[in-house]
């Protein structure tokens, strides 16, 4: 199953085991609830987009692990035709959802981990790369959506942590 449907998303989501909160509140309906919908609609209009015949093109890609038809947020760019295609997808994306679409910066990260990693294995004698190339074709198989976090290395508005109005906002990597 290498492409999923708007609906098959949405479905998934009710299936996982969130525990969400938005605004100290608990929130019991993640799918349904109105301030995080418009954001699930914006993802979920990757998904259908790709179904449709008119934007295939675009918005789908040929793997070059498996040779399957996929979403093109699950792909390792091979050539600068899938760099083309991935700009007028964020556009075409972009004209659609006048809003964040969440998949981008996991499409970035794969793509920079699959060089980044081969590199790695090249110099240092290690598989990272295989396993991840392995991890890659189970996102592409499941059509996941995957992303990155963003995030302010100096913390809340710059401030230092002890300056903070909640210090535990932020993931810090040391």
């Amino acid at each position: 199953m290498a492409l999923k449907t708007k609906e098959r998303y949405i479905e998934s989501l009710r299936q996982l085991n969130l525990k969400v909160y938005l605004m100290g509140e608990l929130v019991e309906n993640v799918v349904d609830h109105p301030i995080i919908k418009p954001s699930m609609n914006s993802v979920a209009k990757t998904y259908e987009l790709a179904g449709d015949p008119e934007y295939e093109d675009l918005m789908t890609a040929t793997s070059s692990i498996t040779g399957k038809k996929i979403n093109r947020f699950t792909h390792l760019h091979q050539s600068q035709d899938d760099l083309i295609k991935k700009v007028k997808m964020l556009r075409l994306l972009g004209q659609k959802t006048a809003a964040c679409f969440q998949r981008c910066v996991g499409m970035d990260a794969i793509n920079a981990l699959d060089s980044t990693l081969l590199e790695m294995d090249q110099k240092y004698g290690t598989e990272y790369h295989q396993r991840f190339i392995k991890y890659v074709e189970y996102m592409q198989e499941n059509d996941l959506t995957v992303d990155g976090a963003m995030t302010d290395p100096k913390g809340d508005r710059g401030l230092p942590p002890h300056q903070q109005a909640d210090p535990d906002l932020y993931v810090r990597v040391v």
